[in-house]
């Protein structure tokens, strides 16, 4: 057997018995392999088809079931807690303006959050405290993780749907409205 067999064999090893997600620095140490980059990619052609497959999310790899076979493992899956409305408006206020302190998020949403809206997904591991910003009070500013990115099967932020694609798929039909309604009521009490 060759050397990049051998290699190759050793990245496929480390993936699957990670406990999570792995950098390129973390298979480095893992397997001693110093650019596993090109070994990740050829990895990814020996499995492309087949039932699991390794892939790239966010900088990290991992070995994953196949899109379309996940329905078999759902029914073993433990589901998770549901998130509240104000923690899934808060994960997206985070997403799209990360990094953002709570202050930015309640005058996003307009209204005070709970402390246990960030503690939920700070514990689903979708948020992260991501240090203080350089302002009077110093506040804490908040990013999604990884783990955010690995869960909605997104490679980086930058998968987020944008403002057309949210339009298109009539999610900002409400909003939109509500806007117009709002704007007409404020100009009939100007003109009053």
């Amino acid at each position: 057997m060759s050397a990049v067999a051998d290699d190759v064999r050793a990245l496929e090893a480390a993936l699957f018995a990670a406990e999570g997600p792995m950098t390129l620095a973390d298979i480095t140490t893992a397997t001693g392999i110093d650019h596993p980059k090109p070994l990740l990619a050829e990895l990814v052609t020996l499995y492309e088809g087949r039932g699991i497959e390794v892939v790239e999310r966010g900088g990290r790899w991992a070995m994953q079931t196949a899109p379309d076979l996940a329905h078999i493992l759902r029914r073993e899956r433990e589901e998770p807690r549901k998130l509240s409305r104000a923690a899934i408006e808060t994960l997206a206020i985070i997403a799209y303006h990360e990094p953002v302190s709570r202050a930015e998020i309640e005058a996003i949403r307009g209204v005070q959050m709970s402390k246990g809206t960030l503690d939920a997904l700070i514990e689903a591991e979708w948020v992260r405290p991501a240090g203080r910003r350089e302002a009077p009070g110093r506040p804490l500013v908040f990013a999604t993780t990884p783990g955010f990115l690995d869960h909605f099967g997104l490679s980086s932020r930058k998968d987020l749907p944008g403002m057309e694609d949210l339009r298109a798929a009539g999610l900002l039909d409400p909003i939109d409205l509500a806007l117009e309604m709002q704007l007409s009521v404020e100009k009939e009490e100007v003109e009053d």
